[in-house]
């Protein structure tokens, strides 16, 4: 199974640009979006139908243009699971899993801490979704939980961790955190593979920062232990360029 997972900043921004010819090259099994920022009603839903996506599952946001998460699939899921029941979260459009017959794939976009108020909010967010993938793992084993994490784990992750260790999505407290997620029984798919420097998914707009690759990995895909032995490739995508992020690859072994 190959799995992309891509934070798009705005669907109907990422398809002017021209994601779904570049999704149709791909040719992946299943697409995990972030930051969809629109309802299936605001875009053309077919065009993904027409490249093979016949099983499309949309949560946005409450809030208009906000947020939102979906996941598109060439395989019939035996469930979808339209966020997590936490009120709060679900009401940004955060959370989406669709269950296959050997795996639950989560599309995640986790808040950012922007301000004061929303790292608060973003501390709170993160530890009561540790507890639900707690309690979720008991039920699906098998489960890869990719998407924009908004924090980059260890100083390799980041192109200046010094100046940017005050900088939230890389505060100590927050890389504290994913590092307990992956060790409460996540695989970080791309470390497990690769620990070269200098590989980034997300760049900021100011300051050609991406031209000059001073970027920050803040999107993961998380595979459970026991999905260890069938991690195939995992990679990241950079020359993919319709959002400030880029997408991450993920490749499954069949059974």
């Amino acid at each position: 199974m190959k799995i992309i997972s891509y934070n798009v900043n705005g669907i109907r921004a990422a398809i002017r640009k021209g994601f779904v010819e570049w999704l149709e090259q791909v040719d992946a099994d299943v697409v995990c979006l972030q930051e969809i920022k629109a309802t299936p009603e605001q875009f053309d839903e077919s065009v993904f139908e027409d490249i093979g996506y016949k099983f499309n599952s949309w949560f946005p946001a409450v809030k208009k243009g906000y947020s939102g998460v979906a996941i598109l699939s060439k395989i019939e899921p035996k469930n979808v699971a339209f966020g997590t029941g936490i009120d709060y979260m679900d009401f940004e459009g955060r959370n989406i899993r669709a269950d296959f017959e050997d795996v639950s794939v989560m599309s995640l976009y986790l808040p950012s801490g922007t301000n004061i108020a929303r790292l608060d909010h973003k501390l709170q967010y993160m530890d009561d979704f540790q507890k639900y993938i707690d309690e979720l793992k008991t039920d699906l084993p098998h489960l890869v939980i990719c998407g924009d994490y908004n924090i980059c784990h260890q100083e390799i992750d980041i192109h200046d961790p010094v100046r940017l260790k005050n900088t939230s999505g890389f505060l100590p407290v927050e890389r504290e955190w994913i590092g307990n997620f992956i060790d409460s029984g996540f695989i970080d798919a791309f470390r497990h593979l690769n620990d070269e420097p200098g590989h980034y998914s997300w760049w900021s707009y100011r300051a050609g920062a991406r031209g000059n690759n001073k970027g920050w990995r803040i999107d993961y895909s998380m595979v459970s232990e026991p999905l260890q032995e069938k991690i195939k490739r995992a990679v990241i995508l950079p020359e993919a360029k319709h959002s400030d992020h880029c997408p991450v690859l993920l490749e499954l072994h069949k059974n």
